[in-house]
């Protein structure tokens, strides 16, 4: 963890016996805690106060840390909102990701308007883990949002569990089908929602090579098959599954007070 620190010192007059220090932490496990302290003054109370007195339509604002997505009905509002929110941050020695922070037409409509202008299909973004897709359901056509693990995160991922395999060379199959299964029940707790399973199965299956090859190189004279390994050692590893609700079902069980009402405006 990195950190700066700030020390303040009473007047030599005083000859104080204490020195206070003010602990920045950049990168850490705390961080997100004081993103959210510091924004929830510098973004969220001002944007409430903002979409009450200057918006003409309607608008929400999901964040995580330092990390979130806000949805305009007009576009004129998401203009003057960023044009604004930008001139905030300055004044808090903030600035906005300049690659990162992107006007996209998005939602229920978008498809059909930007096919009405022969334009591509609608922007997607990335938000914690996921590539946000607008879509319809299978069932009735209708709009939905697909949600899919950002392909070079999950790349990335495994990448660093190739080589931890290889260090688990030796060790024995079984503790290393253990280890893996952890892994892979731990990735499918938070990614295992509804519309991602493609993507799911495609990590257990690379997992599954990536085990496979690493005890093929055990030896030259192995003899192990993939199909002797997937039905043997390869069921440690948990089936994939959907293990998360929708979004709409969870939000329901958590806030029943408001159900049938408008969720963007209190």
């Amino acid at each position: 963890m990195r950190h700066g620190s700030i020390c303040t010192r009473f007047p030599s007059k005083l000859q104080p016996t204490l020195k206070f220090e003010v602990i920045l932490c950049v990168r850490g496990v705390i961080s997100p805690i004081l993103a959210n302290l510091y924004l929830h003054h510098v973004l969220d109370l001002w944007a409430n106060a903002w979409r009450k007195k200057q918006a003409r339509g309607e608008m929400i604002i999901v964040r995580y840390a330092d990390d979130g997505v806000l949805g305009f009905e007009r576009e004129q509002d998401a203009k003057l909102f960023l044009e604004q929110l930008q001139e905030r941050l300055r004044k808090f020695g903030l600035e906005l990701h300049p690659e990162k922070t992107r006007l996209i037409e998005f939602g229920r409509y978008a498809a059909e308007r930007r096919k009405k202008r022969k334009e591509r299909k609608p922007e997607t973004f990335n938000f914690l883990g996921f590539t946000h897709i607008c879509g319809t359901t299978y069932k009735t056509g209708k709009f939905t949002v697909h949600r899919k693990t950002i392909g070079k995160r999950m790349a990335a991922r495994l990448k660093e569990l190739r080589v931890k395999l290889r260090q688990r060379m030796h060790t024995s199959p079984k503790e290393t089908g253990k280890w893996l299964a952890q892994v892979v029940g731990g990735y499918f707790q938070y990614h295992a929602i509804p519309g991602n399973w493609d993507r799911l199965k495609a990590y257990r299956n690379d997992v599954l090579r990536m085990w496979f090859q690493t005890l093929r190189r055990r030896s030259q004279r192995s003899r192990l098959s993939w199909d002797r390994f997937r039905e043997g050692l390869g069921s440690l590893l948990p089936p994939v599954e959907i293990l998360q609700p929708y979004p709409a079902e969870r939000f329901d069980a958590k806030y029943t007070q408001i159900q049938g009402k408008n969720r963007v405006r209190e």
